[in-house]
């Protein structure tokens, strides 16, 4: 996708050479004294206590900046939901000083959320290259790019908001074009690492830049906010150009079947292995999986995979090479219902069907809670006859422990906020916090919605704002609550009992019913005694309201309900829904 002009294009970007000199390039963000306290807020809105669903709220007087704009994937108890996405009602009643975006990476954790928040909060966006074009790519989609102001940001350059300067710092992570940020304020300056791992022979492009967070630490680092996603694990995360070896070995050994291979869409680096492994042993890579397409896509046409062998192939070429000279590279590496491998699995896939010898190799590691999916995805590839390998063809793309205390090392914080993580990540890393020098005192670990006010004097929570999830449905956003998620938890557990009775409009006279329907409760042909029962339950209690001239609904259908879930509950130990329904007749 070819990078677009925007006319709306905000002009506020400066690149370090404009800057006073390379060793001094917060010269220019210096803020005058002014005899005051300066305080600057940090307020997560998502991302803490979870694995998602990233942003957060920096602000200063009368300015807000976000960082990140991500969404997260269900859980397995919200039946029926899409995605997941942030509460920013603290952004919407604070419009006016919301700034811009800066976004530190591509991936849907960090971007997922913006075609929806955006209908809300249009301020401009800022990002890398690669993180803007898969921006643009869903603006597209949903025909909101022209409206959306946005500009692509170098590392080293700086981007003024409001009170604040931000400049981006190259980083490592298993998506291209991943940045740090330094935030410059007149409180101080506020390092956000965004996702990252320290890979000193990246498949692409450069290694993190290391010096330029020395340079940021001489100088003085008011907080950390640093990634703990992999912050339980010790050592340092390996480099992802080390997956190359595994990946030639398996092709080497598996020379007469095809391959399949699952990975994660946006891990543009392990693609660009397979394309390069693939080559070497004269095969072809088709790409299946409609976020594996788009990703993949995009970057091919911007250039950060190539392909000097025309390697690739649509997936209505495959059928011209013989299995064993193909590769296919797909979505599903989590067992995700609908990704394409699941589909392929469950032998319900259009194009591609799997066969006896195939050899399928997962390239990542199950995220926690996947696990099961992943298990039963597996089990229905060996039920078929494929051979599915799982080696270790997978390296993380978030830093262990010992990267994290080399950030700690040379940033040198006053202050440690642990982001992006459960609350297990989060301890772990303030231990690590603690093990690199800083005061426990000034180690803060927070919730989403917390206010944290930070100064060179002192820091502490002062407040807290709204926040929670928006729960897609399809079309629909934010009109499925708790109570609709309850009631699907209940009627999968349970089932539902539909009671109908017609009444007559001006004696309340009973003209038929009352009838039992039941769905998922049980199975009616072989519950016949139980349904009548049921059903003469329910007659007594219509009776015994219809005896006493009781003429409110809500009445009647609180007895059958009463009476109704007595009776199941004695005879079943079950809780269904019971749904009574009352027609009016004229006659």
């Amino acid at each position: 996708m070819k990078q677009r002009e925007n006319s709306m294009e905000p002009d506020n970007v400066r690149s370090r050479e404009s800057d006073s000199a390379y060793g001094s390039r917060t010269d220019s963000v210096r803020y005058k004294k002014t005899g005051k306290e300066e305080k600057v807020k940090v307020i997560p809105l998502g991302g803490l206590e979870q694995i998602g669903m990233n942003i957060t709220a920096i602000e200063y007087g009368d300015s807000i900046i976000v960082i990140d704009c991500g969404m997260s994937f269900p859980e397995d108890d919200m039946l029926g939901i899409d995605i997941v996405l942030p509460d920013i009602a603290y952004l919407e009643e604070n419009y006016s000083k919301v700034k811009g975006f800066v976004i530190t990476h591509g991936h849907e954790d960090h971007i997922g959320a913006i075609p929806y928040v955006f209908r809300k909060i249009n301020v401009p966006i800022y990002a890398t290259r690669l993180t803007m074009a898969l921006i643009e790519k869903k603006l597209e989609e949903r025909e909101m790019l022209p409206h959306v102001k946005r500009k692509v940001v170098g590392y080293g350059q700086t981007v003024t908001l409001g009170d604040f300067r931000v400049e981006y710092i190259r980083t490592n992570h298993s998506i291209q074009d991943a940045a740090a940020l330094a935030i410059y304020s007149p409180a101080g300056t506020i390092i956000h690492t965004g996702d990252f791992k320290v890979d000193y022979t990246p498949v692409y492009g450069d290694a993190i830049d290391l010096q330029r967070f020395a340079e940021l630490g001489r100088k003085g680092v008011l907080a950390l906010m640093c990634d703990s996603t992999n912050a339980e694990r010790p050592g340092h995360t390996m480099s992802e150009s080390s997956v190359g070896a595994i990946l030639n070995r398996i092709f080497a050994e598996n020379t007469g079947a095809r391959l399949i291979i699952a990975t994660f869409a946006s891990n543009v680096d392990r693609v660009q292995q397979i394309i390069n492994s693939a080559a070497k042993h004269g095969r072809k890579v088709c790409l299946e999986g409609r976020s594996m397409i788009n990703v993949i896509g995009t970057a091919v046409e911007l250039g950060y995979v190539t392909d000097p062998s025309r390697t690739l192939i649509s997936v209505d070429e495959i059928q011209n090479y013989a299995p064993e000279r193909t590769v296919l590279v797909t979505t599903g590496s989590q067992g995700e219902s609908m990704a394409a491998l699941s589909r392929m699995a469950a032998n319900l896939h259009k194009r591609i069907k799997i066969m006896p010898g195939d050899v399928i190799l997962f390239s990542s590691h199950p995220i926690p809670g996947n696990e099961k999916a992943v298990s039963n995805v597996i089990n229905e590839l060996s039920e078929i006859g494929a051979k599915v390998l799982f080696e270790d063809a997978h390296v993380s793309g978030h830093a262990c422990q010992e990267d994290i205390k080399l950030i700690y090392a040379l940033v040198q914080p006053k202050y440690a906020i642990p982001v992006h993580g459960e609350m297990r990540h989060l301890r772990a890393q303030a231990s690590l916090a603690a093990g690199m020098g800083v005061p426990k005192e000034n180690i803060l670990i927070l919730h989403s919605g917390d206010v944290l006010e930070l100064s060179e004097e002192r820091a502490g929570i002062i407040g807290k704002v709204q926040t929670g999830q928006i729960l897609v449905d399809g079309l629909g956003v934010g009109d499925v609550g708790n109570i609709v998620i309850r009631d699907r938890q209940r009627l999968a557990a349970d089932g539902v009992i539909v009671v109908v009775l017609t009444l007559e409009a001006r004696s309340n006279r009973l003209l038929s019913g009352p009838d039992i329907v039941s769905r998922g409760f049980v199975y009616v042909r072989e519950a016949e005694e139980l349904m009548a029962e049921a059903q003469r339950t329910v007659e007594d209690a219509v009776d015994w309201c219809l005896d006493r001239h009781i003429s409110d609904w809500s009445r009647i259908k609180g007895e059958i309900k009463d009476a109704l879930s007595a009776f199941v509950w004695k005879r079943t130990m079950r809780r269904p829904m019971i749904l009574p329904i009352i027609m009016e007749a004229y006659l």
